[in-house]
Formats: C-alpha cells, sequence, structure tokens
C-alpha cells in the first residue's frame, strides 16, 4: 500500500476498458500503470505462441532512491497455455515492463484516459462551479513537545493542515450535531503561495500545523478540485488521492505549478474520465470534478498508508438535500455503543442486542476511531 505498479504479460497486449467502474475508450497497451486503491478492467486475448509467459507487477516509485536492485521485488504468475507440447523450463518475462523510476511511461499511460461518451454511457461534467479548492499535497513536518523540549516529526497535510484523529467519529458527531470533535474551517486554498515545486523550498515551508478541519457543501454543489504536488520537504512525488463516497471527472493535469489563467483552458471538458482515484502527478498538478449529490461524510486522503498516518487527510460533509432521498440515512439500530467519555452527549437504547457487528463501509483499519461511511 506504498508503491504504485507496473504490469505486463509477456508478448501479450492488454486492452482496458474501464477504471474504478466506469467504462475507457479502449486502450491498447503492453503494460499498465494501476495507482493504489484503483481498479482497472482489462481484456486479454490469448493469441501468441504455444507456451509458458510471466505475469509481472513491478514497483514503480516516482522518488529518486539510491536502490538499484528493484528486480528482486517484482511479483510473477505464469500464463499457461494449454496443449500437447514441449515448452522450456523458464517462462518468458515481460520485456515491455518499465523499470521501477521510469517516470515518463506512468504519466504517458495516463494521459490517455477518456470516457466513452457516447448515447449509450453520457458524461455528466459539472460546469456551474460553486466551490473552488487549490490543495497542496505535502510532506512536513510538525513540531511536538518532549519532555519540555521541541522536537519535530513527520508528518503530511492538504493545503498545510495534518489531520487528526477525533475522540469521537466525525459522521456521528455530525449526525448527532456534537461539537468539539471537529472544526468546519478548512481552508479552500493553502496559507501561502510559492514555487510548490523548486528544488530549494525554505525550511519555514516544511512546517505544517494539526486539526480536524472539514469541509462543507451544500446538497449538489458542483466542485473543482485542483491538487497540486510539492517539493516541499523534498517530498515530490506521486501522491494516489481517493475520495469515498464519489467518482469524479479528472478534467485535466500537468507539470509544474498550477496555472489558473492558462491551464484551466486545456482541460478536456468532452471525455474526461471517470475515477474515485487519481494520481497526482511528481512535480505537477491534477484537476478534478464533482457534483456533491450524496449526502454524508466522506473521507479524501491520500492512499499510501504511510501519508494516511500521517495526516494526508480531509473529510468532507455534504448536507441533505431537500427530501428523505437526499438526506443522510439514520444509523442503524444495532449501532454498537461508543466507549470513549466523549460520547455521553449520545442517547443510546439500552434494549438494543449490542451483539450484532456493524459492518464499517471502507474502513481504515489502521484507525482507533473509524470514520464508516453509510451508502
Amino acid at each position: 500500500m506504498n508503491v504504485e505498479l507496473y504490469f505486463a504479460i509477456a508478448q501479450h497486449n492488454l486492452t482496458v476498458v474501464g477504471l474504478d467502474g466506469s467504462y475507457l475508450k479502449p486502450i491498447v497497451t503492453d503494460f499498465v500503470m494501476l495507482s493504489i486503491g484503483q481498479t482497472m478492467d482489462i481484456l486479454v486475448t490469448a493469441n501468441q505462441p504455444l507456451g509458458r509467459y510471466y505475469m509481472a507487477a513491478r514497483q514503480y516509485d516516482s522518488v529518486r532512491s539510491d536502490v538499484t536492485d528493484y528486480d528482486k521485488a517484482n511479483a510473477t504468475a505464469i500464463l499457461e497455455y494449454r496443449d500437447n507440447y514441449t515448452y522450456s523450463s523458464t517462462p518468458i518475462f515481460p520485456s515491455s515492463l518499465p523499470t521501477y523510476e521510469d517516470f515518463d511511461p506512468a504519466i504517458n499511460f495516463t494521459y490517455r484516459f477518456r470516457s466513452l461518451a457516447s448515447q449509450n454511457h453520457p458524461v455528466n461534467i459539472p460546469k456551474n462551479i460553486t466551490t473552488r479548492m487549490y490543495l497542496t499535497v505535502s510532506v512536513n513536518n510538525v513540531i511536538f513537545d518532549y519532555e519540555g523540549t521541541s522536537k519535530t516529526n513527520l508528518a503530511a497535510s492538504f493545503n498545510n493542515v495534518s489531520w487528526i484523529n477525533p475522540s469521537t467519529d466525525v459522521l456521528l458527531a455530525y449526525y448527532r450535531n456534537m461539537s468539539g470533535f471537529y472544526t468546519t474551517d478548512f481552508p479552500n486554498y493553502p496559507p501561502s503561495f510559492f514555487d510548490f515545486i523548486a528544488d530549494d523550498v525554505s525550511d519555514d515551508k516544511t512546517l505544517t500545523v494539526q486539526g480536524t478541519k472539514v469541509k462543507v457543501l451544500n446538497y449538489n454543489e458542483e466542485v473543482e478540485i485542483v491538487l497540486q504536488d510539492t517539493n516541499v520537504f523534498d517530498g515530490s512525488e506521486d501522491h494516489p488521492v481517493h475520495l469515498h463516497g464519489y467518482t469524479f471527472y479528472v478534467v485535466g493535469s500537468g507539470y509544474g505549478n498550477f496555472d489558473n489563467e492558462t491551464d484551466p483552458k486545456g482541460y478536456n471538458l468532452v471525455d474526461p474520465p471517470k475515477m474515485n482515484t487519481v494520481s497526482v502527478p511528481k512535480d505537477g498538478w491534477v484537476a478534478l470534478r464533482f457534483k456533491a449529490s450524496n449526502p454524508g461524510v466522506w473521507f479524501f486522503h491520500c492512499h499510501f498508508e504511510r501519508h494516511i498516518s500521517w495526516g494526508m487527510v480531509t473529510v468532507f460533509i455534504v448536507k441533505n438535500g431537500g427530501t428523505l432521498e437526499t438526506s443522510i440515512r439514520d444509523p442503524p439500530p444495532y449501532l454498537p455503543p461508543c466507549k470513549s467519555s466523549s460520547c455521553s452527549q449520545l442517547q443510546v437504547d439500552k434494549n438494543i442486542d449490542r451483539t450484532v457487528a456493524m459492518t464499517l463501509i471502507e474502513a481504515m483499519p489502521h484507525y482507533d476511531q473509524v470514520l464508516y461511511s453509510i451508502q
């Protein structure tokens, strides 16, 4: 859960037809790059000479490192043709598999994603944007007190806010109108603008603040988010960012710092891919749009496990619409009671059988307090 992957089958083409549950215009390729948390629908035609062929996955690491022997980390399986023939003891390895630090194939592959945008599979791209957000994606330092001495530790952030888990999950606190567990002041923009991808970002830009800050959206708002990679703390790399409860259109991406005047002119508003996980490119940006039509409390995070644990997380609260069908559902009657003393505000029915286990949807297993989503 900490690296993206290249995948290929020796001497076979792959036809990519879907991503994150949405159709794509078919892409014929000899390898794919799969980001963490993504799902990809691939068709393979077994039309090669009888034999055995390696299916291989290799780590793709957008962070330059001193490691030179990543081949030992390849994951392989064998595609074997059934028939009466004599095959070699060693299967063929895919020569099309990029090296672990080869950046360009990943970018060129993802640039090919296009929705079908057909009569049977139309696109509905938000164009009347009511909320615009520009989120910097950073690895940072955070200051903490250790026995009276200021120390620093690794952290990660969106817009220089590093997420802190509340003692009660945000969904329940929001539903019960409980105060003191989060604030609604997550910023739409970073605290300052500078050359985000510079090699010499000053030390004062490496520090982040911590908080449980959420972004509140009205029902049916049309939202555009630009995610900007940064080289703060020498942390420039791809970031696979995932939004729970939604799919979004990826309308643009590019290298460098996002330019609000020129870059939107190149947006694809005809057939952009529809996804729920997008890889923010190293030293670049990506723009996504969605309509806030699913009320609830939705986790938004980098899919690298280490970055989640460091705080590269925020939450969107989408308010109810005007009907029962457009409102958040009630918690299930078998919701286990919160054992925290902070839950004293909850009115729990003591007659409910608490032995029934609740299914936590899209739960993050490493969190003590799971922010779940009722779908």
